[in-house]
């Protein structure tokens, strides 16, 4: 009876160790794609680098927008050419074409995504949510540098070219959207 006792405890382990590997996997995988750059995931950074190197890489810009979020979203320009090390300030823009005001979340990458190791944000809307009236137009900036560290890495050798995309998905909480709908209502001239 005791083994019995030990084994069913033994099991009952492993099934709470599993449950919590698997509750633990997604921010553990997030964490290693941020640190490691894996998939093409873009660093964040407070600061940019004090000195520049003489290479330049052309950045290309892509956006996307899920079917169900009325929005229309761009990169106000395709492309500029960066020289590594130095800070670069491009915009998107968004625009809520919809009747209601609506909470959006961007997701990212960067390909090769071996660059995104080396793609440092240092202002972007990716890291809050955004939220749009109906029929508001805004410009979204991004502010980032490619790490001149980028140089000693072979792998980046015969990288001329790097692609940055966006794509907007409707935010699964649309408290702040909501808000800001009764907020203009409120403000609204009352009609007798």
């Amino acid at each position: 009876m005791a083994s019995n006792g030990r084994v069913a405890g033994l099991v009952a382990g492993v099934a709470v160790g599993m449950f919590a590997l698997a509750y633990a996997s997604v921010p553990l995988y997030q964490l290693f794609c941020q640190v490691t750059g894996f998939g093409g995931t873009t660093q964040r950074a407070e600061v940019a680098p004090d000195h520049a190197i003489d290479r330049w890489i052309t950045v290309s810009f892509n956006a996307d927008v899920a079917t169900d979020l009325p929005w229309n979203f761009r990169p106000a320009e395709r492309s500029v050419r960066v020289k590594v090390g130095e800070p670069m300030l491009v915009h998107y823009i968004a625009e809520n074409y919809g009747r209601e005001a609506v909470v959006g979340t961007a997701t990212f990458n960067v390909t090769p995504s071996k660059a995104g190791i080396h793609f440092n944000k240092l202002e972007c809307f990716c890291f809050t949510e955004q939220v749009l009236k109906p029929g508001e137009k805004v410009e979204m900036p991004i502010t980032f540098f490619l790490d001149p560290d980028l140089a000693k890495d072979k792998h980046m050798d015969a990288v001329g070219a790097v692609t940055l995309s966006y794509s907007f998905f409707k935010a699964k909480n649309q408290e702040g959207a909501r808000m800001i709908a009764d907020a203009a209502r409120s403000k609204a001239p009352k009609v007798n």
